[in-house]
């Protein structure tokens, strides 16, 4: 195990693997480390040289390739982390709702009495009944203690009949703004709850955030919270990500963050977005524009304006194709979002909206379009988390303002078959990242974990293919990213939308020591192929924060 070079004068050389040289697709032979930062990158000679001829460690590697540390821009490490310790429902594993009731009751069956059975990642769509589960069906698994199955999308999900009575939600209760409550035929709750109908579930003590997004912030004991951002830490790292941005954190996050943070445990680097449920708090305490250190900062602000395509709550005026009566539904008005906005542009936040249909965006677009206007802050940086389907003109729109998309191809890789059944044709412009890059608008890649593990390689052959699990391609090739690309929209262009790109995101003299090892060149594979390209260890300021087995 190598020693943390917490001491500026400690050195490292990294040598016997070329070295991916920033904004290039040239590789090089070695790179130097002084003190946790980058000396330089260049021959075994020049590198050795600029660390005064001797190191006092060295990483000698037999082939691959050293890269950047993988930046994940929009992830929920925190959420991800319990997800893990949930019963695995994806479709993988649950194609239908006879196996979804039969693995949640073998769950059942090991944990102690009363203690609420979990599951995290159905996706209705690939469910051979084509439907969502219903308070009935969990009423299979038990009726003495709560079951909670959340939908792939992390937007909500479905709750059996001792959760509804338990949260008292009756015939009689009316949605709540921003959320909705699923009813059968006869008006009877039929256990589906979606976006702020989420706050019903933390219970009396437990965060709320009203229509301010979906609330997946279920407490449990502070040891079990350390417990979930370790396992996920571990997943992370074994991705080869080094930094990440929590795109919803509440009073949950930040107390599992700061007690990590203290306790030497936490391992990433993390820029935390507080939910815009938090943003008066913000602005009272002056928590503003990059408040923190190189290891843990809070950054900026998230929003909401739509809901998602994979549960049809984002919001399309003229109904879905698939629906004519669906619309979806909007988190506040295009006037309340807006003020919200202007208030947090006007202290120096940077906002990070998640948006998905035209219309969605299109509000996103207006709102910091009059934040400028009322007050001009050049490098603010935007965001518009997902992005989906953006038109032509509002790419056009991001560049002249600055804004980021900030996307998922995994998103298309899972769901895209799901979102062209949804809104038609339009969803074969799903994330269409090629489009942002032909408009000189820089585009970055991110997971949205759990909606998608932490997988950048597999983002990036995403983006390069376009082609679905099912095997649909999604557009023609302008849509497309090449790999040299994509591989720069999860590092160096992730960075700059954390506005971290002065310390992680390349390897440059003076950046963070915050590299992966991969066993080939991402550049010289096939781009179908990249997902099978193993990381062998990653390294965060000139120390090495996982390896895999046996190395």
């Amino acid at each position: 195990m190598y020693q943390p070079l917490d001491d500026a004068g400690r050195t490292l050389l990294v040598t016997g693997a070329a070295v991916a040289t920033p904004g290039t697709t040239e590789r090089t032979e070695a790179l130097a480390v002084r003190g946790g930062r980058v000396v330089h990158i260049g021959t075994t000679d020049d590198a050795r040289a600029a660390l005064g001829g001797r190191a006092d460690d060295t990483l000698e590697l037999d082939g691959g390739l050293v890269h950047p540390g993988f930046v994940d821009a929009h992830c929920h490490p925190v959420m991800y982390g319990q997800a893990l310790a949930w019963v695995d429902c994806r479709p993988e594993r649950v194609p239908d709702i006879e196996t979804l009731v039969a693995v949640l009751t073998e769950a059942a069956r090991d944990l102690p009495a009363g203690v609420p059975v979990r599951g995290f990642g159905y996706e209705h769509r690939r469910l051979a009944e084509q439907r969502h589960p219903t308070c009935h069906d969990l009423d299979r698994v038990a009726t003495d203690r709560e079951v909670y199955v959340m939908n792939a999308s992390g937007h909500g999900g479905v709750v059996n009949s001792h959760a509804l009575r338990s949260c008292g939600i009756t015939a009689g209760t009316p949605s709540p703004e921003g959320g909705s409550i699923g009813r059968s035929a006869s008006g009877e709750p039929d256990g589906r709850l979606w976006d702020a109908a989420c706050d019903l579930l933390t219970g009396p003590g437990g965060v709320k955030i009203g229509n301010h997004g979906p609330n997946f912030h279920l407490s449990e004991p502070d040891a079990v919270m350390a417990d979930h951002l370790q396992r996920a830490q571990e997943v992370f790292l074994a991705a080869g990500v080094t930094t990440v941005g929590d795109a919803q954190a509440s009073r949950r996050e930040m107390e599992t963050y700061l007690r990590a943070r203290a306790d030497g445990s936490l391992r990433l680097r993390v820029s935390a977005y507080l939910t815009s449920a938090l943003l008066d708090t913000a602005l009272e305490l002056g928590v503003v524009h990059g408040f923190g250190d190189d290891l843990f900062r809070v950054q900026g602000v998230k929003f909401y304006a739509d809901g998602t395509l994979g549960g049809w709550t984002a919001y399309f005026p003229d109904g879905y194709a698939a629906d004519c009566c669906h619309h979806g539904q909007l988190y506040h008005s295009a006037e309340e979002y807006a003020e919200l906005v202007g208030r947090a542009h006007h202290a120096g936040l940077q906002t990070a909206t998640h948006a998905q249909s035209p219309y969605a965006i299109g509000m996103v677009l207006d709102a910091v379009e009059k934040a400028q206007a009322d007050r001009e802050r050049p490098g603010i940086r935007h965001r518009i988390e997902h992005s989906g389907l953006p038109t032509d003109e509002q790419i056009a729109r991001m560049g002249r303002l600055g804004v980021i998309p900030v996307m998922q191809p995994q998103h298309h890789l899972r769901t895209g078959d799901g979102t062209l059944t949804a809104v038609g044709d339009l969803g074969h412009r799903y994330n269409p990242a090629g489009s942002c890059l032909a408009a000189d608008v820089p585009v970055v890649f991110s997971s949205d974990a759990p909606v998608a593990p932490p997988a950048p390689l597999e983002a990036v052959s995403a983006a390069a293919t376009r082609r679905t699990v099912l095997g649909t391609v999604l557009g023609d090739a302008s849509l497309r990213v090449p790999v040299a690309e994509g591989l720069r929209a999860h590092t160096a262009s992730a960075a700059r939308a954390l506005h971290r790109e002065h310390s992680v995101g390349a390897l440059t003299p003076g950046m963070l020591a915050d590299f992966v090892v991969l066993a080939d060149d991402p550049l010289t594979a096939d781009p179908a192929e990249l997902s099978s390209i193993a990381v062998h260890e990653t390294w965060i300021g000139g120390t090495r924060a996982w390896a895999a087995p046996g190395r």
